[in-house]
């Protein structure tokens, strides 16, 4: 897989700026941190093996 180097801090502005979110300059560092955080995790999920012959549950009980 071939990665696509994504500048957090500019993703964050624009995701904020696309919804209208007013994003604070004193809890700008934080938000970003957080979303580092988030690709981390995302990354790891997105990157787990699954066979091919998986079947989906078809009712969602937690």
């Amino acid at each position: 897989m071939t990665e696509n180097p994504v500048d957090t801090a500019v993703l964050v502005d624009y995701l904020a700026a696309l919804v209208a979110l007013p994003l604070q300059p004193e809890h700008r560092s934080g938000v970003v941190d957080n979303f580092v955080r988030i690709v981390a995790i995302a990354q790891l999920v997105n990157e787990f093996p699954l066979p091919d012959d998986i079947e989906i549950a078809s009712i969602f009980e937690p």
